[in-house]
This record gives structure tokens, sequence and C-alpha cells, in this order.
């Protein structure tokens, strides 16, 4: 299933980068969640990373992996692609 995390850099890990990011990826490896892309923006989020992860139990340990070690906030939310999208309009309709 693929994931868009939403996220917000704590004032403390904004400057270390290259640290933060090698805590982050050691933790999405270990609990078997695979970056899609990473992207760095200007507004109410920092970065918007696509990723993919084999249950929901791991998005959630991770998400909160990832504040209770300081590093920031994330809102997660599934990512449907268009033929899950239209299967459920059918279903819907139906």
């Amino acid at each position: 299933m693929k994931y868009v995390l939403l996220g917000n850099l704590s004032p403390e890990w904004a400057s270390k980068q290259s640290e933060r990011i090698g805590k982050a990826k050691a933790k999405l490896d270990k609990l078997g969640i695979k970056i899609e892309s990473i992207h760095y923006t200007q507004g109410y989020y920092d970065f918007i990373d696509i990723v993919e992860a084999p249950n929901s139990e791991a998005m959630l340990a991770f998400s909160v992996w990832y504040s209770t070690h300081g590093l920031g906030r994330i809102q997660t939310m599934p990512a449907f692609d268009a033929k899950t999208f239209e299967t459920a309009i059918k279903h819907a309709a139906g």
C-alpha cells in the first residue's frame, strides 16, 4: 500500500538533515517501508514523502517513532491508484 506523508521538521532537527534522514531511513528499512520519493516544500508542510508500506501498522509504528524521537510530526494518508478508485466508484454505485 502506498502512503503520502506530510511532515513538519522539529526546530532541533531542521539543521541536522543528514543525521535525521539517516535515522529515519534506518527505521523505515527495519519496518519494511520503501521510500519512493521525497519532496521539500514551502508552506504548511516542510516535506512530502511517497512511501510503500507492507501494512498500516508499519506506517503507524513509523509515525509514532518519528514523533517520539523528536524529529517532527507526520500526517499519514493512504494513497490509492486510479484503478482502485474506479473500482470503488463502481461498488458505490451498485
